[in-house]
């Protein structure tokens, strides 16, 4: 092993935990109000009782951030439909297709049932992920992995195991391919939604502005595609700004939408066609497929473009609650829905020729332009709540361990979930801006975008079946009767979807394995470092024989070493000490730890101890993946050195702890060069030694929330050849 010291303010440590065995230590309880606990209160606590004022309040707010998405669906979904000659039968199956699609999969399987699946009150796959977490012993190298402590249970926001082993459960614990292809599953999912925050703003602005192409044949694709390019610009250099500079015009304008949408649906039925609402009726779809046969399968991916946003509901339940999000969409969204898509085939049943600009077509000539205006609004919020859900998903897996680290800027001082990260904000925008310059329409754009939406619903069907199975002991044939009829239904229209592939469905999996490459190699990279660090680390009796050498210096003050290891004395000690000959009086081991759980409260942030050594100490600062790793260097100090003064055995080690933070503190961090063996595999070399490193090169430090200052840093280079 190659090794060299080096004095910079760097990239160092990394926030991933390791296993190993468990060191004996000595815990102390929590006395006092800790400064971290006046200045970094979180505002994620228990579960608040809402009133019905405040439920509606919240549920009236919920359009302008959860319904943006699926409430401008019907700007392309019937405009990509394509049928040779459709009659009025035919739009009346589509219709019907359209009407129970809704009601089977935004109505029934979220509303009523995934929403239940909540980690204490917040929604979406690594939510899902964190909730199996706390119930499932994973150990494999790929997953994310969180090392187990017996204080981990106190916390608040920890849901104990369920006492019921059930044979999923103790399978999937004894094997760690099935552990792999969880996380595999998991992470292949965030990519997609990742993917969605590029895919939505292209579908929907590009949607939304080709209605101009109606008034006027001069208007040519190049004027909407500039008009398009311009507004996506804006939006996301906007981004840096933060949601709540424009989030209090988000919700009247999506009600004006909707409530737009109902008034002229209701017009176009009575005016062109009342018998379309016979299309509620599901005998319409068998009718449909009996004429259309294969041509009714491809109608499915146009169909499914219905439902997207609809995950939305889920991913963003921690900004609401439950009733907030069921009251708005099942007593105003589906309705209005429901009426938008049934006025605009009432009208496409008298002039079938209009179905490939279907929206506008059928709007009134009188309210042609508000209805541009603000449909262009409600496609501007529908990109800005996917680019958010972007952000929160990147810092969740982040702050997991399983993606670089990125800068995470906190947007509003009153609002945690308002977060903007510039390297994912333009990384978005380029990929977006590409999709509308290579596709320049909307319904190819679309069929990426369903593709890439299917996958999430499928993967999310998944997770809440292996919920029901260990955690929830919900009763076999429930779970059946959720799994088979959803993963059928939604495996239909995945098949169609796949069938659109060359008109664009490649897009997000082409996304999805850019991010996706990214998330595999950071997480085995890490996995690989601490496992070394793990088999490494020193033990009690060897440190204490360190310790004991005549030669060893000890100057006063205190030191703060920097690891990813959460049980044990990690190896870049033993290098510091043969490096330098000597270690300050007071050593302080800490590690920065992300639980799964939502958030861990200020006052349970710190667990201290001793490592049963004069003047050495361990502490864990604990987070939750929704809380904002963002500590000042000066108060974290003293908060560490005020907890261990709480646990000190005697007066005189209370007093030596005071003295010593007044000596001087000096921080010390690993910078870890991993190396791949000649005699590995090129896959291995790929990763380590390209892939990774360059992650690594170019990624933040985990250090960096601590605020060091560069004078206070100490960081020793190692090679480890793995």
């Amino acid at each position: 092993m190659a090794e060299d010291l080096e004095m910079q303010g760097s990239d160092a440590g990394n926030n991933r935990d390791s296993e190993g065995p468990n060191e004996t230590s000595t815990k102390g309880s929590f006395h006092g109000d800790l400064i971290l606990a006046k200045k970094y209160q979180p505002s994620l606590r228990r579960r608040k009782e809402y009133t019905l004022v405040q439920t509606l309040l919240l549920a009236y707010q919920s359009l302008g951030v959860v319904y943006g998405d699926i409430g401008t669906s019907p700007l392309y979904v019937l405009s990509s439909v394509r049928l040779d000659k459709p009659t009025e039968e035919d739009m009346i199956g589509i219709l019907s297709l359209v009407f129970w699609t809704l009601t089977i999969i935004p109505l029934i399987k979220y509303v009523f049932i995934v929403l239940r699946a909540d980690d204490h009150g917040e929604g979406g796959t690594f939510a899902l992920y964190s909730y199996l977490c706390r119930h499932i012993n994973f150990r494999s190298k790929l997953t994310i992995q969180s090392t187990r402590l017996e204080s981990d249970a106190t916390m608040s926001f920890y849901t104990q195991g369920s006492a019921i082993q059930s044979k999923t459960k103790q399978f999937i614990e004894n094997s760690r391919a099935a552990q792999n292809l969880l996380t595999f599953v998991v992470l292949l999912g965030t990519s997609m939604v990742i993917g969605d925050g590029a895919l939505t703003p292209a579908t929907s602005v590009l949607s939304a502005l080709a209605g101009i192409q109606t008034l006027s044949s001069k208007i040519t694709t190049g004027y909407v595609v500039f008009m398009a390019v311009v507004i996506l610009l804006a939006l996301f250099l906007f981004q840096s700004c933060g949601t709540s500079k424009v989030g209090f015009s988000f919700s009247p304008i999506m009600f004006l939408w909707f409530a737009a949408n109902v008034f002229i649906g209701i017009y176009n039925i009575v005016a062109y066609n009342p018998a379309v609402l016979r299309g509620l009726s599901p005998h319409y779809i068998f009718k449909f497929f009996g004429k259309q046969g294969k041509s009714g399968w491809e109608v499915l991916g146009a169909v499914f473009l219905c439902t997207t946003g609809g995950e939305a509901m889920f991913a963003d339940l921690g900004h609401f609650n439950k009733r907030a999000i069921q009251l708005a969409f099942s007593f105003f969204v589906y309705p209005s829905l429901v009426l938008c898509y049934a006025g605009e085939v009432a009208f496409l049943s008298k002039h079938p020729d209009a179905l490939t600009n279907a929206f506008y077509s059928s709007i009134p000539k009188t309210v042609y332009w508000p209805m541009f205006v603000l449909a262009t609004l409600a496609a501007t919020i529908a990109s800005q709540s996917m680019i958010s859900a972007s952000f929160s998903i990147v810092k969740q897996s982040l702050a997991l361990g399983c993606f670089p680290r990125v800068n995470i800027k906190q947007t509003s001082p009153k609002h945690a979930g308002q977060i903007y990260s510039p390297e994912i904000n333009y990384i978005l925008m380029i990929i977006c801006i590409a999709l509308v310059l290579r596709f320049k329409q909307g319904v190819e754009i679309g069929n990426a975008y369903g593709v890439a939406v299917i996958w999430v619903m499928i993967i999310t069907t998944c997770l809440v079946t292996l919920v029901m199975l260990v955690i929830w002991d919900t009763k076999f044939p429930l779970i059946l009767a959720f799994f088979i009829p959803f993963i059928f239904i939604e495996g239909a229209f995945m098949t169609s979807l796949l069938n659109k592939i060359p008109q664009g469905g490649w897009v997000p999996f082409a996304i999805s394995g850019f991010f996706l490459v990214i998330m595999l190699s950071w997480t085995s990279g890490r996995s690989k470092k601490t496992s070394f660090d793990a088999e490494r680390k020193l033990s009690l009796t060897e440190f204490t024989s360190v310790l004991s050498s005549n030669d060893l210096y000890r100057p006063p003050g205190i030191c703060l070493f920097c690891t990813d290891l959460v049980n044990g004395i990690p190896p870049i000690v033993r290098h510091y000490i043969q490096s330098t000959n000597s270690l300050r009086e007071i050593t302080v081991i800490i590690t920065i730890r992300t639980l799964p759980i939502k958030t861990v409260l200020a006052e349970e942030r710190l667990d201290v101890g001793r490592l049963g050594i004069d003047g050495v100490y361990r502490c864990l600062i604990q987070f939750g993946y929704k809380d904002l790793q963002s500590l000042e260097e000066d108060d974290i100090v003293a908060s560490i050195v005020a907890k261990l003064r709480d646990t000190a055995e005697t007066e005189e080690e209370a007093e030596k702890l005071g003295k010593a933070m007044k000596k001087g503190v000096v921080f010390v961090a690993g910078r870890t060069i991993l190396k791949s063996k000649e005699s590995n595999g090129w896959l291995s070399h790929l990763v380590i030694d390209y892939l990774y490193r360059f992650l690594q090169k170019n990624c933040r430090s985990a250090l960096t929330s601590l605020k060091i200052p560069p004078g206070k840093f100490l960081q020793v280079g190692m090679h480890y050849e793995i």
